[in-house]
């Protein structure tokens, strides 16, 4: 949406609403971004990784967490209660390359992990779509 738009919305100026979204972003409400779709730039799988853990310390945890947040193929890392402990969004090129990246984290970490799930997503039908006025209860 644009500023306009956004403006026109809330009854407020152009420049209000900028200095308002500013203030939001500062306090890490909210960050702007766009939206890539990975299919779309040769990387059609977007597999989703689910991974127990075990016989792990503070330090090999680290060393997990921080061996996955920086791996460039690697677009989500989450930690997760119930039935596993992480999932990651892995974005490969095909059926190799994915091979490739997987038997990277299984050889490094293959000491800690102790079961491991893929599934690929075949198609996003809704994508960290939601409406903040009615998530809060308002209609």
């Amino acid at each position: 949406m644009s500023l306009t738009d956004m403006a026109r919305r809330v009854n407020l100026s152009v420049d209000s609403v900028r200095k308002r979204l500013k203030k939001l972003e500062e306090q890490i409400y909210f960050y702007p971004k766009v939206q890539i779709r990975p299919r779309m730039l040769g990387f059609p799988n977007i597999v989703d990784v689910k991974i127990k853990l075990r016989d792990y310390d503070d330090k090999k945890l680290k060393q997990f967490i921080d061996y996955t947040v920086s791996h460039p193929r690697i677009a989500e890392v989450f930690s997760l209660s119930g039935e596993w402990d992480f999932t990651l969004v892995i974005i490969s090129k095909d059926h190799e390359d994915l091979g490739e990246i997987t038997d990277e984290i299984r050889n490094k970490f293959g000491a800690i992990i102790t079961e491991w799930s893929e599934s690929l997503t075949k198609k996003a039908y809704k994508f960290e779509a939601y409406d903040v006025l009615k998530l809060k209860g308002h209609q």
